[in-house]
């Protein structure tokens, strides 16, 4: 099934109408769905070879950047794409809200400390995209910081997030000139699937240990997280560093788009295992003489 890739760069992201779903695919369908999962499969093999090729030279690491609300199938995508990928040279990091040690350094201080080492596949699980988000629709929060000329709600304006998305958009220049990939999905669900799916949390026992109350909290805050997120994308994205915004109303297909994505990206990237020296090569056929002219 051909995927249709919803990259943005640049102010042209208008979030209602960006979809959710996708018209000629239904997960009821279930040769449909096989057949997707079908082509994720195979992506997940491609996947696994850039890993080791770009582990084995250390030239090139890659930032995942997975944002969504709540329900969206952040957690579930990450867990089936990265499924069989060698843990060594790769790490998942979830932020959640910022602890004491956290506010007393500038924002992007606890990102930097779990970004991957070139050679690796780095996700972060939320991430300092957080603080233009969950921080715009409850700006109370910024006044954590103690930041200098932040003394009251009214010092958090447009000056102030203005500020934040140009550091964002510093930020990562500096990593993409430093070798690192940035690719920034939002998983874009409906107001009425995250209602369904909501409610199998609170019906399906199996499914009780997702629950959480602060979820339907931030429910009632819907359209400021929606405008929250076309204005961070649009102030984010950037050529080199575009937002993919992901219809996931349909978790299998939303793992296809991204599955396509991240294995077209790193296709593209001078991968390859480096190369052995003649000075290599001839002490590697000595080594191997010596095993095989041991005495058992």
């Amino acid at each position: 099934m051909d995927t249709k890739q919803y990259k943005f760069v640049g102010k042209d992201f208008d979030i209602e109408a960006a979809p959710t779903g996708i018209d000629g695919y239904n997960d009821e369908d279930m040769a449909m769905v096989e057949n997707v999962k079908g082509q994720i499969e195979a992506n997940l093999k491609k996947l696994k070879k850039f890993q080791k090729k770009m582990y084995s030279r250390s030239r090139y690491g890659v930032v995942l950047v997975f944002q969504a609300l709540d329900a969206a199938g952040k957690d579930s995508m990450i867990a089936h794409i990265f499924s069989g990928i060698d843990p060594v040279g790769f790490t998942v990091n979830n932020f959640k809200q910022p602890s004491k040690t956290d506010l007393s350094h500038d924002y992007l201080w606890r990102i930097h400390q779990k970004l991957p080492e070139r050679g690796a596949i780095g996700v972060l699980n939320r991430s300092y995209y957080e603080d233009v988000l969950v921080s715009r629709v409850h700006p109370e929060l910024i006044l954590n910081a103690n930041l200098p000329n932040v003394l009251t709600i009214d010092d958090v304006n447009d000056a102030f997030w203005d500020g934040r998305y140009e550091d964002i958009r510093q930020f990562e220049k500096y990593l993409t000139r430093n070798g690192y990939v940035v690719l920034k999905f939002f998983l874009h669900v409906s107001k009425g699937e995250q209602k369904k799916r909501f409610e199998r949390r609170i019906t399906m026992p199996e499914k009780n240990w997702k629950f959480s109350a602060s979820d339907i909290k931030e429910r009632q805050y819907w359209d400021e997280y929606q405008l929250a997120y076309e204005k961070a994308i649009n102030e984010t994205a950037t050529k080199k560093n575009p937002w993919y915004v992901i219809p996931s109303d349909s978790k299998w297909y939303s793992r296809l788009v991204v599955s396509d994505i991240l294995t077209n990206r790193l296709g593209k990237l001078d991968l390859a295992f480096p190369e052995v020296t003649a000075e290599q090569k001839a002490a590697m056929d000595d080594a191997l003489h010596r095993l095989e002219n041991e005495k058992d």
